[in-house]
This record gives C-alpha cells, structure tokens and sequence, in this order.
C-alpha cells in the first residue's frame, strides 16, 4: 500500500466520522464541527490520490487550497448564524419537526 493511498483511507475515515456525527448530534456547534472533519476528509482523500505517474499533480492541490478557504469563510458564516440563533432563541439546538 502506498502512502497516498493509505491518506486516501484515512481521509474517508475522517469523511465517515463526520458525517456519523452530523447525523447523530442535535447540537448546532456539533454539527458545524461535524462538517469541517468532512470536508477535511475530502481534502486528506484528494491530495492522498492526486498522483500521476510519481509525480504529484498540481489541480487536485489547487482545489484543496480553494476549498478550505471556502470551509472556512462558511465555517464563519454558520458560527455567526448560530450567534444569532443563540440571541434569538436562547437555545443552541435545532427543534424536530412538529408531527402532521
């Protein structure tokens, strides 16, 4: 096994991990975490696999760059909105939806 292959595993362990807490945790701040361990699976899978022919290929590193600086401007925007919920509501989780 290589070595990128074996941060391609790791990387999908890490996206798994995250999405079992996304759909486990109720509250919000868990969630957002829950979130930035995906997308930094997805970065760990894309550099572990982005090779060709030994030579490490230059897009797949763009797109990580690109993407955590997307992660983290969104990372932002969900921290101030659950500020907001939290000076809203006095609460940090989400309710159920009602039963019909």
């Amino acid at each position: 096994m290589s070595a990128g292959l074996a941060y391609a595993l790791a990387g999908v362990l890490l996206f798994c991990l995250g999405l079992h807490a996304l759909l486990v945790q109720a509250h919000v701040l868990r969630k957002i975490l829950a979130v930035n361990v995906m997308a930094s699976g997805c970065f760990l899978a894309l550099v572990g696999l982005a090779q060709r022919e030994g030579v490490p290929d230059p897009v797949p590193h763009a797109l990580v760059l690109t993407g955590i600086v997307v992660a983290v401007s969104s990372t932002a925007f969900a921290l101030a909105l659950l500020r907001r919920l939290a000076a809203e509501s006095g609460k940090t989780t989400l309710d159920q939806d009602p039963a019909p």
